[in-house]
This record gives C-alpha cells, structure tokens and sequence, in this order.
C-alpha cells in the first residue's frame, strides 16, 4: 500500500487510522467534510493531503478516491440517518473503490451480533440482532460481500481516544476534563470493553496490508474488560477531580428521547451497557499476529491529555 484514501478522517477511528498510515510511510488523502477541523487536526503532516467533500456524492468520493490503493471507511453518521442514508453510503464507497481499482476496509461496531449468549464472540457468532440499527449492519455487510472489489471488515467495540469525541466514553470525560458534574452512561458495576482508537487503527492499517484479510470478517477486541467505576477512577486520579460522577439510566435516556431524535435512536442500543457484548480475537492473532492492546490506564491518561490540549 503506497497511498490510502480515509473516509471519515475528522473522526475518531478516521482520525486514528490516518495517524498509523502516516507512521507507516503511507500517503493519506484524508476525506471529511469539514475542510478546517481536518486542517487543524493534520496541520504540519507531511504526508496528509486534506480534500473535504460529501460521502453522499459519488463525484466527490470518486476523485478523492483517484489512484489510491486501499480506502478506509469510518464514516459516522447520526443514529436517525441510518435507516435512509447508511445502504446509500455503503454504495457509494464500493462505487469510489470499483471506480478507482482499490481494495476496502470498513471500520464496523459490534452491533450486527446482537445479544451476547456470555461467551466471547468470534466471526461465527450468528448474526441475528434484534435492534434495528444491528439489522441496517447485517444488510450493509451483505452489501460489501457483493462488491466487485477486494473487501474486509473489521468490527470493534465501543471507542475512546484521541479525537473520538462521538462516544460513550468522551460524553463523561468531557465533562472531568472541564471539572464539571459528570455522569457515565449504563451501571457502573458491569464490566465492558472499549477499544483505544490507536489500537484499532493498528488492527484494521495491518489486516489491509494482508492480501489474504480480504474477503472476511475480523473481530478486534479491546484491552480486556472494565468497570465503569474503575474508568472514572483512573480519570479522577489523571485529572485530580474530586466530584462523584453519576449514573445515566436507560429511563434517563428514553425520557430524552421525547424530546431529541438521536437520544430516541440510542435508547434500543442501550442493552449493551447491561448485557456486553465481548469480542474474541484468536481469528485475528492466529494469522494476522498479536493484537494491540493499550492497557487502559494508559489508553485514558493520553485521551484525557489530548482532551486538556485541545480545550
């Protein structure tokens, strides 16, 4: 891979992945629709050249797509646009990566997977989701397995990290950041994963420089499971914050959901707070090689860092 087209680049995945394509040596096309907050991020990188545009359009996605030889796509678009725009999406960047002659990484959540029988679920786990958004997943997967062009899938748990601000994670240390009453999303008591967005960009940069990664789906978990208490104690500790950080419970959420549309969206979702889903990577060390894996202690002290810089 000498040139990568990222998709969704202003984001927290995108912005991740964008970072490991340049230590990498990887000319990067980053691709957003915001041109400034693009340029601020990749301001000074040698190797990054910023095209704004719109994902909707099959122009815009054609040209940033010229002569690259991987595009990665880590679009993220709000919960009430799904049903209509996610399929439209997909075609698109299949179309841009037909078009250009290049393979496709798409950067994919664990939401296609459903309910968690408590065990960790490898690529085999059936795809059987009761949600609606996890059915518009399943449907986008059996697009990308029709295209005509070289295609993987990464899916990943929930992220956090530098820059990822749309997040489970980033709604509570925003608030720790700025020393203001924070609250964290689900009980607090039930151990999950997040994946540290460098880490994944890692995975998902190194999957697509294996030819043989093609054609399949890869699970990439986190750094093992934690508690919501112990998140919020080692960003106390980082931030020397000293205020009680309380819980958001789904009726917190289906209450504001009456009154905003993305808050309704997200209340179904909110099962994965009580019953985690926990990803098995063995498919990926097993060819691939070891997986990153950032301990959390670590992968929140730099979030927070980066969150205090860019106040």
């Amino acid at each position: 891979m000498k040139k990568a087209l990222v998709l969704g680049a202003s984001g927290g995945m995108g912005y991740a992945i964008v970072e490991e394509l340049v230590g990498r040596g990887i000319e990067v096309i980053a691709f957003a629709r915001s041109k400034e907050k693009m340029e601020q991020l990749f301001k000074g990188y040698k190797n990054v050249e910023v095209k704004s545009g719109d994902v909707f359009s099959k122009s815009d996605l054609t040209a940033a797509a010229k002569n690259v030889d991987v595009i990665f796509h880590a679009v993220n678009i709000p919960y009430s646009e799904w049903a209509e725009k996610q399929p439209l999406l997909m075609k698109n960047v299949i179309g841009a990566a037909h078009t250009a002659n290049a393979k496709l990484a798409i950067v994919d959540n664990i939401y296609a997977y459903g309910r968690s029988d408590g065990r960790k679920v490898n690529e085999e786990y059936p795809k059987n989701p009761h949600t609606k958004k996890g059915k518009i997943r399943v449907h986008l997967g059996e697009i990308a397995k029709t295209a005509k062009v070289p295609v993987l899938i990464a899916h990943f748990p929930d992220f956090y990290g530098p820059n990822a601000l749309n997040t489970i994670l980033h709604y509570t240390f925003e608030k720790m950041v700025h020393n203001k009453k924070s609250m964290f999303v689900g009980n607090q008591q039930i151990s999950r994963e997040f994946i540290y967005t460098p880490d994944g960009a890692k995975a998902i940069v190194e999957l697509a420089l294996h030819e043989d990664a093609y054609g399949q789906s890869w699970n990439i978990p986190a750094a093992g499971v934690i508690k919501g208490e112990d998140v919020i104690e080692i960003a106390k500790k980082h931030l020397q914050y000293d205020k009680s950080v309380s819980t958001v419970t789904k009726g917190m959420v289906r209450l504001l959901g009456i009154f905003d549309k993305q808050m309704k969206e997200a209340v179904e979702m909110l099962y994965l707070t009580e019953e985690p889903v926990v990803l098995d990577g063995s498919k990926y060390e097993q060819h691939i090689g070891k997986l990153p894996a950032t301990p959390y202690t670590e992968g929140i002290k730099r979030t927070l860092d980066f969150m205090k810089k860019s106040r």
